[in-house]
This record gives C-alpha cells, sequence and structure tokens, in this order.
C-alpha cells in the first residue's frame, strides 16, 4: 500500500477572481457611489435631479470663465422654493434691508432656474432683479425699494449695462406689469431684461418661449429652484456628448482634462504615499 499522499487538482479560480469578476465588482461599486452622490444632493437640496449643467455664455463674469461665476460647463445645484427664499438684486443692494450685502454667483441677488412662461422647454438660469407683487389697493409693491402701490415701476439698478468696466445703469420706465413675479436678467447679456415689456433702454428684445410669446414676470410655480453651490467644469462631458459645446471655454477644457487626469492617477499616487509611509515605518 502506498504512503504516498494523493494529488489534489488544482482549483479553478471562482468567478469573482476572474477578470470579468472583477469588473463587475468594480462597476457596482462605481454605479453605488453614484446613486450614493445622487441621492445625498437630492436630500441636500430637495429637488431631482440636483443639478444643471450650464450651456450658454449668459451668466459669465470673464471671456475665459471664473470659478465663483456661472459658466457654460459648469454644475450648479439647484436648491428646492420650499427650502430657501429668493432674495432679489434690489433687496441684497438696499441699505438697512436684512438681506444688505448678500451675493450669490459674484453678484448681489439669487440666482433662479425657470421654465420660460411655465413651458416644458429647457430652463435658464438667470439672476432676479426684482419682485412685483400687487397691492391689495390696486397698485404694485416692489420688495427692497421704496415703491409701494405704484401704478408703474421706473427704477434704476446699480448694475452697470457693460459689465467689464461700464458705466451706463440699467433702468427700468413706467413699465406696467402684466403680472405678479420675478424680473430677470443674465448677468453678461448687456442690462436686456428677460421680460421685454420691461426693456426700456433699447439693450435687445428680451426672450420668447418656444411658442413665440414674450417671457412675463416669473410666478414661482415656474421656479425650479434657486442656484445653489457650483462645480466647475465637469459638465462639459453631458455638452460633448449632446453636441451643445460650442459655448465651452478653453479653459474649462484645460481644467477639466486636469481633474480627469488627476482622478485618473490618484489610486497610484495614493499606493505610492502608502508604500513611503510603510517604508519610513519599518525603517525606523
Amino acid at each position: 500500500m502506498s504512503s504516498e499522499a494523493p494529488i489534489q487538482p488544482p482549483i479553478s479560480p471562482g468567478p469573482s477572481d476572474s477578470g470579468y469578476g472583477w469588473l463587475a465588482r468594480e462597476a457596482v461599486l462605481a454605479g453605488g457611489l453614484v446613486v450614493l452622490i445622487l441621492s445625498s444632493m437630492w436630500l441636500a437640496t430637495g429637488t431631482f435631479p440636483p443639478m444643471v449643467v450650464v450651456e450658454s455664455k449668459s451668466m459669465m463674469h470673464d471671456e475665459d470663465g471664473s470659478v465663483g461665476s456661472i459658466d457654460p460647463g459648469d454644475l450648479v445645484l439647484v436648491m428646492n422654493m420650499d427650502r430657501t427664499e429668493v432674495v432679489t438684486f434690489v433687496e441684497a443692494t438696499q441699505f438697512g434691508n436684512e438681506n444688505f450685502g448678500y451675493e450669490s454667483h459674484g453678484m448681489p441677488g439669487d440666482v433662479i432656474i425657470y421654465k420660460k412662461n411655465g413651458g416644458s422647454e429647457t430652463p435658464v438660469i438667470h439672476r432676479a432683479l426684482l419682485e412685483v407683487k400687487a397691492n391689495s389697493s390696486g397698485g404694485w409693491d416692489v420688495p427692497g425699494t421704496t415703491l409701494v402701490n405704484v401704478e408703474n415701476v421706473s427704477l434704476t439698478l446699480d448694475i452697470d449695462c457693460r459689465y467689464h468696466g461700464g458705466t451706463q445703469k440699467m433702468e427700468i420706465e413706467r413699465w406696467i406689469p402684466p403680472n405678479e413675479g420675478f424680473l430677470t436678467a443674465g448677468d453678461n447679456n448687456g442690462c436686456m431684461i428677460d421680460q421685454p415689456s420691461a426693456n426700456s433702454q433699447g439693450r435687445g428684445s428680451g426672450l420668447v418661449d418656444s411658442s413665440g410669446n414674450p417671457v412675463l414676470p416669473i410666478k414661482e410655480d415656474w421656479i425650479v429652484g434657486v442656484a445653489s453651490s457650483e462645480i466647475p467644469w465637469i459638465g462639459a462631458i453631458k455638452l460633448l456628448t449632446s453636441g451643445n459645446h460650442a459655448s465651452v471655454t478653453s479653459n474649462t477644457w484645460n481644467y477639466l482634462t486636469l481633474t480627469i487626469l488627476l482622478i485618473l492617477a490618484s489610486p497610484l499616487i495614493f499606493d505610492y504615499s502608502s508604500s513611503l509611509i510603510i517604508r519610513t515605518d519599518e525603517e525606523e
């Protein structure tokens, strides 16, 4: 009788040890991370999707783009209206107002995301200049100003019509509001107010909806949310895949490329740093 031990056949790798298993595991982890991030943003903002991608140059403060303002390719978190109140430009610039000095994305007042006349087309992301409210006596009130129960709105806003060093200010002259709501404008639109009926300086015709109707003062029901934190550059990937990337600046592409390279290199940097720490501990 032989005393030799039986030879065991080699154990084949299970599915989790194969290349496909590793890829599947990594895909599940990546997917879970994306879900976790989106869920956290949803809980924080109260809106879904919790962010929008900026497509146009209408809110830029610098020709090459800048962190802190809203540029093409930026991702902007959208805060639900139930969780915040809109602070208008005139409220943020009125001395003595509780919101005096408040700024968002490089200028006084909040930036809102709204649907033109409540339609289903791509929302607009522009600054809220002022709000008109109907007075019980039949006139109009403009919070953040001395205008109370007026028949029409005449006002000069401390906004340079040519944003880069201009001297002319935005003016609204004898405007009769068609309804309650917000007047809005892009920071980079040369003092053109979105609502055509309020434009009195020949700065542009304003905006129209998909049916060609002039955009009216923005009702609260038309507001998707208030622009919150900005995540620069990342949204340019979405614009590239959808073919809407013409407005994205070269600086954005450069910074986006650098960001992607840093993300890809981070595991190597982490491993190298860890090995240095272990080597130092062994030497001690």
